[in-house]
């Protein structure tokens, strides 16, 4: 994949104060409440931009996009955003905790060309047309990219890991703060000619593949096409390599609603068919119930069994894979046979449960649950309150099954992996 270093825009202390307070999540994963705290925050957050507010008397020509326009002409006519000196590699470095143990995630930023899928970049997951017309907007009105990419690259000789590792010992972050979650993320630069050739040529034999960002990606495509712009050839993207100790992959958990005639003990005599199901009542010691069930997922994990857990506000349910030929007849590769996901979605929430694409695309039966933080908790008692029915309890997707589906030119079903921690908007900015 052929990348290059690039003169970021970025926010200037001078004039914003802490820049890293003008840093955002990525738009997709923002709240209300989220927004309202980032709007707040700081007056030059790049959430008014990224994922403006939307006001009652918003029409075609004046709406959220516009207002983006005027935000970034305005902050570059005050130099609150100002272009740096040198073409510059970034390095991006997030130390984070998961279990009690620190965790240190290392990768750099520039400039990727761009490629059609299977010609150096692949995905692994499908996309939803709204995202993408959104997410074009937001370009054509501003001619920037201010979110990433995140895309993986196989390099067991660890290049770039070296020279991150080195510049990060011996330089001054040029952007540091800690988000919501606790994680620190930390900017360094890497502007020695000799740094950033050898990371060019290492990457000009590798391939890419995109961890998040799908329909980021798929937007930058569209939007080359449709302008033949030449800069809009290049976008910013973070890259992490597949071998850094500090590449994390949680689960993303289902949680059901809004399903006619929804009957967990038919849910349930129907699983077993295929699936072999364990049951764990509670009447006062629900925690228990809940410790059991994980554990039982835990070693399903370990041991490479498809197994999922089912809460429905009475009961926790354990059910594992029984039946290997019940995705036999699916026109698809065995490495996607192989996803816990997609067994959940063809055999369960499809099969069962009526939930198939136009469903999934409609978004109104499923809310996806990142496992971080208090969002199980959360999960588990909009079901004990009746406002969902049923929450489907996931392990996370290894990295080797999402390169083998990539290598198979086949996509995953959306919100398949959950890479943490997530790569933050803002920390640099490409003007087209």
């Amino acid at each position: 994949m052929k990348i290059k270093a690039f003169k970021a825009y970025r926010f200037n202390p001078a004039v914003v104060g802490d820049n890293g307070k003008c840093i955002a999540p990525p738009y997709d994963v923002i709240n209300p409440t989220q927004q309202k705290k980032l709007y707040e925050q700081n007056p030059y957050n790049i959430i008014r931009v990224i994922l403006g507010k939307q006001e009652p008397t918003d029409n075609g020509q004046n709406n959220q996009y516009s207002r983006a326009a005027e935000y970034l002409k305005d902050w570059l006519k005050k130099n609150a955003l100002k272009q740096d000196d040198k073409a510059t590699i970034y390095a991006y470095v997030q130390t984070f905790h998961i279990g009690g143990k620190e965790i240190k995630r290392s990768g750099f930023i520039s400039l990727g060309k761009l490629a059609q899928f299977g010609s150096g970049v692949q995905p692994h997951e499908k996309t939803l047309d709204g995202p993408k017309a959104d997410r074009l907007k937001l370009t054509q009105a501003t001619a920037a990219q201010f979110e990433l990419v995140f895309i993986l690259y196989d390099d067991p000789q660890q290049v770039a890991d070296k020279i991150i590792d080195k510049v990060a010992a011996e330089k001054k972050s040029i952007i540091e703060f800690a988000d919501d979650d606790g994680v620190k993320h930390r900017i360094f630069p890497i502007d020695l000619p000799q740094d950033i050739s050898l990371i060019e040529k290492m990457m000009a034999q590798k391939e890419g593949l995109i961890a998040d960002g799908h329909h980021r990606y798929e937007t930058a495509l569209n939007y080359y096409n449709l302008t033949k712009n030449p800069a809009a050839q290049w976008l910013m993207i973070a890259f992490v390599n597949m071998h850094n100790e500090g590449l994390v992959v949680l689960p993303t958990h289902r949680l059901v609603g809004n399903l006619k005639n929804y009957n967990t003990d038919e849910l349930i005599k129907k699983l077993q068919t295929n699936f072999k199901v364990t049951q764990f009542e509670f009447k006062e010691a629900k925690e228990k119930a809940q410790s059991l069930m994980q554990k039982r997922i835990d070693k399903a994990f370990a041991q490479g069994e498809n197994a999922f857990g089912i809460y429905d506000g009475k009961s926790f349910y354990f059910i594992s894979l029984k039946n290997k030929d019940a995705l036999k007849s699916l026109p698809i590769s065995d490495a996607s046979k192989s996803l816990d996901v997609v067994v959940l979605h063809k055999l369960i929430l499809e099969g069962l449960l009526g939930i198939g694409d136009a469903q999934l695309a409609g978004e109104a039966n499923i809310e996806y649950i990142k496992d971080i933080g208090e969002a199980v908790d959360e999960a588990i008692a909009k079901v004990d309150s009746g406002e969902k029915q049923v929450l489907f309890f996931m392990n996370s997707t290894k990295v080797e099954q999402v390169k083998a589906v990539a290598a198979a030119n086949e996509k995953m079903p959306q919100k398949s992996t959950f890479f943490y921690p997530k790569i933050f908007s803002g920390l640099t900015i490409n003007k087209l």
